[in-house]
């Protein structure tokens, strides 16, 4: 079957069109993503703005045309923080599904959080053994562990680079201080919920996923994607401990032009690198082992294993 997938991000909302049958891996046949970074779109009551609201009935009325032009037979929707965690999230949602006829939902953090693991598990397989995922969006943190397709642990936090950025570091480049307490910040809330984790059991691998993930993985010196997706990309705790320093010191024009930081989320990094600092250290993780599948393919794998 050919199925369209509208991915309402807290950074990017993106249209993929694969070509999916149950028991096989979703062949993409068709992208397009808009940088909406919908998370700098609340105002002061927390609430989506107008402009926000009205960009992204824009992206959904386009992208079930070019998903129509594209011969899906159907078209998944879903949300994420970004609309989630706004104040007017369900007005957004009805003026978005009465528009355009589409039943889009909006995910809650821990089903992101289950959906996410399921893909990093169908990726792995079963040798991979038991897994830790972590996935920093724009809006959240989602972090899940589990030896099964279903995860024992499947929570999520306020601390994704966007809606940290955007609250704690206003600085270009941030100041030292505005660092210092994002970071205490950043490993308190982590601190005070990574016990459930921890009592689990011991990993066999731990799993990066996500678009700033990936960034850090190649700063660090991962390969680029241009070699695959089967080429084994790590993030090393150290390398990345060695070049937050650096990344705090330079202003977002300088971030875009670091391998594989994109200039719409370069300003995003260094929170970025301060959650995944923090991540790496409070589990005593050494290295990310980088999954090129996330939520998206969660969302598709799950509705093939319904049909």
């Amino acid at each position: 079957m050919r199925l369209g997938v509208v991915d309402v991000g807290s950074n990017t909302v993106h249209l993929l069109v694969v070509d999916a049958h149950r028991g096989a891996a979703p062949l993409a046949a068709f992208s397009h993503k808009e940088a909406l970074r919908l998370t700098e779109h609340l105002d002061g009551d927390g609430a989506l703005s107008e402009r926000g609201v009205t960009s992204l009935l824009a992206f959904v009325v386009a992208a079930l045309e070019a998903a129509e032009d594209k011969g899906c037979d159907s078209v998944l929707a879903f949300a994420t923080s970004a609309v989630r965690d706004a104040a007017n999230g369900d007005e957004v949602l009805d003026r978005v599904n009465t528009k355009t006829g589409i039943n889009m939902l909006v995910l809650p953090g821990g089903e992101e959080a289950r959906l996410t693991f399921l893909a990093v598990r169908r990726w792995f397989g079963w040798s991979s053994g038991r897994l830790n995922v972590f996935d920093i969006g724009g809006g959240s943190l989602e972090i899940a562990a589990g030896a099964d397709e279903h995860p024992d642990v499947a929570q999520s936090f306020p601390l994704g680079a966007g809606r940290l950025t955007r609250d704690w570091l206003p600085g270009d480049p941030p100041s030292p201080a505005d660092i210092k307490s994002l970071r205490k910040h950043v490993r308190a809330s982590i601190a005070s919920e990574a016990g459930a984790v921890l009592r689990a059991g011991a990993a066999d691998h731990h799993v990066a996923t996500s678009k700033t993930l990936r960034s850090l993985a190649r700063v660090c010196g991962a390969p680029s994607s241009t070699e695959g997706p089967y080429m084994r990309r790590l993030l090393a705790r150290d390398a990345l401990a060695e070049w937050i320093p650096r990344l705090a010191a330079m202003p977002a024009q300088e971030l875009a032009l670091l391998p594989g930081v994109s200039a719409a989320r370069a300003h995003q990094l260094v929170a970025g690198a301060l959650v995944a600092d923090a991540v790496m250290d409070l589990f005593d993780v050494s290295e990310l082992l980088v999954c090129p599948w996330a939520l998206r393919e969660g969302v598709i794998l799950e509705h093939l294993d319904t049909l």
